[in-house]
């Protein structure tokens, strides 16, 4: 059983901390306020870890200062909910010096994405704390699209049950570069196997929910509906072998929704299909792609351990997330 934490209501203090890259890493301390007048416009009060300041020559920060950032947000009685700034490339250098009953003790929201996913397998492996997948702090300092990801966000922080919905369009281009232009395009979830499914998600950054898995820092999840993105500068033969150890994984899987892929990434829809036509079970379960989450924008927010319904029987998919 998943210990679900409280849900956030306004007046409610969110701390961040970066656990992975440094803030210095998306612009600096200053160019990132925008972020917290965003998150702060919504109602809730922003502070921030002793060592959000912190870089080092990898634009990150020392063990026992991430660590200790984590441990101060999750004890501190007046903290609602922990916000990473970004991902990046060694959040899982945490995982053996966390005391997990802190967080177990203190279960509140902790939400981000991409590197953030070896966190979020570890929470949950370690505490059965129920996480969140979705825009971290620097997100928020996206101005084009912003209103779909911070609705999503807040939905998500603050309903136990709702329907997550796509964009009108997306992008995939550098979103915190201002001098560039944004190139929207058409949304729409596709389908390459019609069904439905409901069950717990698990998943992530494809690129790293593996990392942990064979370890105690990995989740186990019976008949998962499995959510999964590849971040900027994958290809479409990575994406295949990173699927096949999913699918090793997962044997047992429910479902899968794939996350849209960065342009850069060079995934067409026929290579798309190849890859699922690879493996029989996809044949079997609903399989949804293009959708709202990952290394493209906007994104919304879920959570990692909820309960969801996959309802893909028509040609307009629909993902209802049932408890979280």
């Amino acid at each position: 059983m998943s210990i679900i934490p409280k849900k956030l209501k306004v007046g409610d203090q969110i701390r961040v901390i970066s656990p992975s890259s440094s803030i210095d890493r998306v612009g600096g301390f200053e160019d990132n306020l925008i972020a917290k007048v965003r998150l702060e416009a919504m109602g809730f009060h922003v502070t921030f870890g002793q060592h959000i300041h912190d870089n080092d020559e990898f634009y990150s920060s020392s063990i026992n200062a991430r660590v200790m950032d984590l441990h101060a947000a999750f004890l501190d009685k007046q903290v609602a909910a922990v916000l990473t700034t970004i991902g990046g490339l060694n959040s899982n250098e945490l995982l053996p010096y966390i005391d997990w009953d802190i967080i177990r003790n203190n279960p509140k929201p902790f939400i981000g994405y991409s590197d953030i996913t070896s966190l979020h397998n570890a929470i949950r492996a370690k505490t059965g704390l129920m996480t969140y997948y979705g825009p971290c702090y620097s997100s928020f300092k996206m101005d084009a699209l912003q209103l779909y990801q911070t609705n999503a966000w807040f939905l998500a922080l603050t309903k136990t049950s709702y329907e997550l919905l796509p964009s009108d369009v997306w992008t995939s281009d550098p979103w915190f570069d201002k001098t560039k232009a944004r190139k929207p395009l058409s949304n729409q979830w596709r389908i390459f196997q019609h069904g439905s499914a409901q069950g717990i998600i698990t998943g992530g950054n494809i690129q790293t929910y593996y990392l942990q898995a064979g370890t105690t820092f990995f989740p186990q999840v019976l008949n998962p509906i499995v959510f999964v993105e590849e971040a900027e500068g994958g290809q479409p033969l990575e994406f295949s072998r990173e699927l096949a150890q999913i699918m090793q994984i997962h044997p047992d899987l429910k479902a899968l929704v794939i996350g849209r892929f960065p342009i850069e990434n060079n995934m067409t829809e026929s290579a798309l299909h190849m890859i699922l036509h690879k493996f029989p079970k996809l044949r079997q379960v609903p399989v949804i792609y293009g959708v709202d989450f990952g290394h493209t924008q906007p994104i919304f927010t879920m959570p990692l351990g909820g309960e969801v319904l996959i309802d893909a029987t028509t040609d307009t998919p629909k993902i209802t997330i049932l408890k979280g």
